[in-house]
């Protein structure tokens, strides 16, 4: 019995010296994103809209798992387009990853990462008296980069609608989906 307490005892302080060595990083987050509206009239024109996304993020990380969280809040702004119209979309982005980083050295190192992203409206709801965009949307990511130095992050990644992002008001009113291709820059203090 006293081995089975010591054994245990020596589990449960191991596992609180792991969180000890965890490491919290605060930065700053950016890039370019592709996106591409999914609908099944011919309203509003589909073709890819460009944008650009920007803000703060932090990363947690149990250095001997690789395992990690990273969290941002990020200003989000893509163009849209109907007919001769155009619309710039805004929003608050907050991506939540699960991150895993397997480390070839401490120069590089490759990451995946998947995870919620939950997005607010800031801008306009309504693009030409046609389309209204929701007022919060929820997407999911999926990507991978390198960590160069510790200190910057470079990625791609892939967000996808799991339920529409707003609604075209025509003859009859349509939802539509949003999926975003992601190019990103990190970097950690």
């Amino acid at each position: 019995m006293k081995k089975l307490l010591s054994t245990l005892m020596v589990i449960a302080c191991l596992a609180l010296a792991i969180p000890a060595q965890a490491q919290i990083k605060f930065g700053v987050k950016g890039g370019l994103n592709v996106s591409k509206m999914y609908i099944s009239k011919d309203v509003v024109n589909s073709d890819n809209r460009a944008g650009f996304f920007i803000g703060p993020t932090a990363e947690f990380t149990l250095p001997l798992l690789g395992l990690g969280v990273d969290v941002s809040a990020l200003y989000n702004q893509y163009g849209a387009k109907a007919d001769n119209e155009t619309a710039t979309k805004k929003s608050i982005e907050i991506p939540i990853n699960l991150n895993w980083t397997i480390g070839f050295s401490s120069i590089v190192s490759a990451y995946v990462a998947v995870g919620p992203q939950f997005g607010f409206n800031v801008g306009d709801r309504w693009f030409d008296n046609v389309c209204e965009f929701k007022k919060n949307t929820t997407s999911f990511n999926v990507g991978a980069g390198l960590k160069l130095l510790s200190h910057l992050k470079v990625g791609a990644n892939y967000n996808f609608a799991l339920k529409d992002n707003g609604t075209i008001h025509a003859e009859e009113a349509i939802g539509f989906k949003q999926n975003t291709w992601q190019i990103s820059a990190a970097y950690l203090f």
